[in-house]
């Protein structure tokens, strides 16, 4: 994360009757009410849950799609023009406020200025449109609504309906007409077992790592019972009784025939087994995928941490579908806390901001705001940060200007449940999660969720800047700025060097934990000399409680990356990344304790395979190895100004790609050179080298302290020769 807030200067909203006059794309594609899409498909992706075949809904308030939306778009035409449209629901059209008969799928457009809408009525699905002409077609510059507030009085006069609230249409990638929206699936792919071992009824099949999608047995004949118990290991798939997840089903074919079970599964390994005289000729599976581009690449000298690179990908590749997902076996829901860390994996490798746009409204739904997002306190703020580094990331100000009031109610639902401090202190119905950690308590207001709520609230003052809400944006800075003194001043301990855990009964209490500690590292709300100390009284004391989880392990390594320690980084990366590869895991793991041995590891929740061993938060060395040791991140909203610091960590050498709005940024650095190129934006890259470096195509300033800086212009390419310093091995815990 950025170490101080993007600052811009307040935005005055475009009139909804500009964007109006937006020239349409080249191509239709299907539109609905921004939001609606991605809720109603986010309803339908976490219901597939399924425990030994049992449906295992949400914990959560669903909410759901307006049912009834109405559509509209000013063109001005120099010629007639056919426009061909199609929807999904039942509609009318209306041409310049007068409707046209029946439901036509064809109009005549007359050439001058008109205006065209339609209403769609759908309950079951999603009311959408497909407007096909040469130059009027359907896109995101059409404006819609849930209610227009129409009426007709006594004399046929239309009503003013100044007060309707319109927005712009939301869409994805349906952009031909029989492309419904309702009928949305992921591509599939077919793979096959590497390895088939059969025993009297039962066969074992291994698709040599972890995967995702349907089953399908070919040449099915005869009558009897099938089980196919699925495993992310050997021991699970063997377990009929303690496998997550199962079909059982019954068939009766006299001819062969195949069949595709109904449920995408996570597995390695397949036990199937039969009863009666059912035989099949073979099994293979439809892998299912979002189909995205790798954009991002990182390669180095260690062998290792390339393979850390390419389980973490492939582990994140898994666990991106329609949405960011926890973990692909026994969730399979949209839950804040993972997807913000995906959020951050992504701007690294994919750079694909559909994906995080439509995670973030799946987890805010709708107004009224009636719990927590996903109930837990901390899940509801990270839902404020993914926007922060949404815009900081792509430069998109779309979606903040269309769901501010979504923001806006959802934290004032936060202030309304501080205590008489004004802390957040957890209430009947909240989840206060923080980490999956023995012991961990959650009493009192925790240091944690203030500074978390703080970093909240200065997000919001800046989203009000930006859709030109200038009391909003006083009244949150504000706030932040009240509750950060009291951050310091309520849990700071001199004597201990640390933020404390928590308050109960408005007093101390002398528990240090990590978690606040090490944010505070990153947002940059400690000196120097608190960032100092607290990484040896806290991030590097073992005194004060490991962190055993990949998610919180994800942040403690970014506070000691932020801090210049990327080679202890680098150690603890291959001791516990490396850890689980050194297990046999082909994904990486939802939790790994290296203290567990054998079967140990697949344990969790009371179960003995209750473990998801292919967890989004797994994959974090995407991030770190990205921003902290390619050293890219953006320093201004869309990569307008960004910076290249390179950190080898005690690696020989290190290359690969940086995504961004304008393209690929490319590094290189040896312990002797340094190559970038560069895309659009201002780029500066920053270095210590203990002799003079030289380049010849830029302009190279000294710093002090060996430091060097060196701006870079837009898609150009630059090679500094430079000697780097040997690196201190400063990470030592006590």
């Amino acid at each position: 994360m950025k170490n101080m807030l993007i600052k811009t200067c307040p935005l005055i909203l475009l009139l909804f009757t500009l964007c109006q006059q937006l020239p349409a794309q080249s191509a239709a594609t299907w539109i609905w009410y921004p939001g609606d899409f991605e809720i109603w498909l986010s309803n339908n992706m976490q219901n597939r849950r399924t425990e030994r075949g049992t449906f295992f809904p949400v914990f959560w308030k669903y909410d759901s799609h307006y049912p009834l939306i109405d559509f509209h778009r000013n063109f001005i035409l120099s010629a007639p023009e056919e426009v061909k449209i199609y929807a999904e629901g039942i509609y009318n059209v209306k041409l310049d406020g007068k409707p046209l008969e029946g439901a036509p799928k064809q109009i005549t457009v007359p050439a001058g200025q008109h205006r065209i809408n339609v209403k769609v009525f759908n309950q079951a699905s999603v009311p959408a449109i497909y407007v096909s002409g040469k130059t009027i077609v359907s896109d995101t510059s059409w404006l819609v609504t849930f209610e227009d507030k129409e009426w007709i009085d006594e004399t046929g006069k239309t009503s003013d309906v100044s007060a309707t609230k319109w927005l712009n249409a939301g869409r994805w990638y349906f952009n031909t007409p029989d492309a419904l929206p309702s009928a949305c699936k992921l591509p599939v792919t077919v793979q096959h077992a590497i390895s088939v071992t059969k025993n009297s009824n039962s066969t074992l099949m291994d698709f040599g790592r972890e995967t995702f999608g349907f089953i399908r047995l070919h040449g099915l004949q005869g009558t009897g019972n099938i089980a196919l118990y699925y495993g992310e290991s050997k021991e699970e798939a063997l377990s009929e009784k303690a496998a997550e997840t199962l079909d059982r089903l019954s068939f009766h074919h006299q001819q062969k025939a195949d069949s595709i079970m109904p449920l995408s599964k996570a597995f390695r390994y397949v036990n199937m087994v039969t009863s009666g005289d059912i035989k099949v000729d073979s099994v293979s599976m439809l892998y299912e995928h979002a189909g995205l581009k790798e954009r991002g690449s990182f390669r180095c000298s260690d062998e290792e941490v390339n393979r850390i690179y390419d389980v973490s990908k492939y582990t994140f590749g898994l666990n991106t579908r329609e949405f960011f997902i926890d973990g692909i076996k026994r969730d399979r829901w949209v839950w804040s806390g993972d997807a913000y860390q995906s959020y951050l994996m992504n701007y690294y490798l994919y750079f694909d901001s559909p994906t995080v746009a439509r995670t973030m409204l799946a987890l805010r739904g709708k107004d009224p705001v009636t719990s927590h997002i996903n109930t837990i306190m901390d899940y509801t703020f990270y839902w404020f940060l993914g926007i922060y580094d949404y815009y900081l990331y792509t430069g998109d100000q779309s979606f903040i200007r269309q769901f501010y009031p979504r923001m806006q109610t959802m934290m004032e639902y936060c202030l309304g449940r501080r205590n008489k401090d004004g802390l957040m202190e957890g209430l009947p119905g909240d989840w206060i999660f923080i980490d999956w950690a023995d012991g961990l308590s959650k009493t009192g207001a925790v240091s944690f969720e203030q500074l978390l709520l703080c970093r909240s609230l200065e997000t919001m003052g800046l989203c009000a800047d930006i859709v030109g809400e200038k009391g909003d944006a006083d009244r949150y800075h504000q706030y932040a700025a009240v509750l950060k003194k009291q951050l310091f001043d309520l849990y700071w301990n001199d004597q201990q060097q640390a933020l404390v855990h928590s308050r109960v009964n408005g007093k101390q209490t002398a528990n240090v934990t990590r978690y606040a500690n090490m944010f505070a590292i990153f947002y940059d709300y400690f000196t120097q000399q608190q960032k100092e100390s607290v990484k040896h009284a806290v991030l590097l004391n073992d005194s004060i409680q490991r962190i055993t989880t990949p998610y919180m392990r994800f942040y403690e390594l970014e506070a000691l990356c932020a801090m210049g320690e990327q080679s202890y980084v680098l150690k603890e990366m291959k001791d516990y990344w490396g850890g689980m590869l050194k297990l046999g895991a082909t994904s990486f793991w939802e939790e790994y304790n290296p203290a567990k041995h054998g079967v140990e590891h697949f344990a969790m929740y009371g179960r003995p395979f209750g473990k998801s061993l292919c967890h989004a938060w797994g994959a974090s060395p995407l991030y770190l190895l990205g921003k902290y040791y390619l050293g890219v991140k953006p320093t201004s909203p869309g990569y307008a100004t960004y910076t290249v610091q390179p950190a080898l960590g005690g690696l020989k050498w290190i290359e690969g790609k940086v995504p961004t709005p304008q393209g690929d940024i490319a590094v290189y650095c040896s312990t002797e050179e340094i190559k970038v190129t560069t895309v659009d934006g201002t780029g500066l890259l920053r270095f210590r080298s203990k002799t003079k470096p030289v380049c010849k195509t830029g302009s190279i300033s000294a710093k002090g302290d060996n430091w060097y800086e060196m701006t870079m212009q837009p898609a150009t390419s630059y090679v500094v020769a430079y000697q780097s310093l040997k690196e201190e091995q400063h990470g030592k815990r006590k």
